[in-house]
């Protein structure tokens, strides 16, 4: 897998940081964090198989196998625990590398995470986005890339204040959008993720099981993901907090960088003193 870096590695606990579905990738989803993070501990930001610069790897949809990949690019990189930080599906990735290998988290941050929803929306939006997901990869791949040349007006909608959004991000996404394949990886996880009548693999009712110290972000202007399942999971989860972000839209760690910022300074303070 391609892995970001950042250029300084400080002494605090090492970051993971998971990147979101669609035409996302490290460089995009954490642009602004890989360096905010790095002069305070050592930052690792892989681009999951299918996504970005990996290569040579088939994609993955189902984000319980995602987990014990990055659990084993974590033994890869001796890095044994760590602060993982996801977003959107990325943030399902996260909550399940909780979950199925808590000796390795250290905290966990889920940043409108996907994976807490029993359903899209109501009955006819869920059947819409099923018969989506039966759609064959012959016939999705041209599909995926005529949408990918409209992936750069695609991502505006992503926030609340597309002005918000640094060029080189919304240039990257747009790249992504036209590249050979884009798409097909989080095709695979949406076919894994969405059945005919609900959300099968969703962990409304396993989040009780993190006893990792959790922190939600979520924009309480989310058009992708409702805040109701970060909602639910900080009730749920036992040493869980959320932090609700009036008017921001799915992208919170771009769009409102500094609150994102200051929501993560206690909880990177807290895994550092518990080392």
């Amino acid at each position: 897998m391609r892995v970001l870096r950042g250029a300084d590695e400080g002494a605090g606990v090492p970051v993971l940081l998971v990147h979101g579905g669609g035409y996302d990738a490290a460089g995009i989803s954490w642009f602004r964090l890989v360096e905010a993070l790095a002069p305070s501990r050592p930052v690792v930001a892989p681009d999951l198989p299918g996504f970005g610069g990996t290569e040579g790897i088939e994609p993955i949809g189902d984000a319980d196998a995602l987990a014990d990949l990055l659990a084993e690019l974590l033994d890869a990189l001796a890095l044994p625990r760590v602060v993982v930080i996801g977003v959107s599906m990325g943030g399902d990735v996260a909550l399940r590398l909780a979950l199925r290998h808590p000796d390795a988290v250290a905290s966990l941050v889920a940043i409108a995470p996907g994976g807490l929803v029993a359903r899209v929306g109501g009955s006819a939006l869920h059947a819409l986005a099923w018969a989506g997901t039966r759609l064959p990869d012959a016939l999705l791949r041209p599909l995926t890339r005529a949408a990918g040349r409209f992936a750069g007006a695609t991502i505006r909608g992503f926030v609340s204040d597309p002005a918000t959004l640094p060029p080189e991000v919304v240039a990257e996404f747009a790249a992504e959008g036209r590249a050979p394949g884009s798409g097909l990886a989080y095709g695979a996880y949406n076919r894994w993720a969405i059945a005919r009548r609900g959300m099968p693999h969703h962990l409304r009712d396993r989040v009780a099981g993190i006893r990792a110290p959790t922190l939600l972000v979520h924009g309480t202007a989310d058009p992708m993901v409702p805040i109701e399942g970060s909602r639910l999971a900080a009730d749920r989860i036992p040493h869980a907090t959320l932090v609700a972000l009036p008017g921001v839209g799915h992208w919170a760690q771009l769009e409102a960088h500094d609150a994102v910022r200051e929501a993560l300074a206690p909880a990177l303070a807290a895994a550092d003193a518990s080392r």
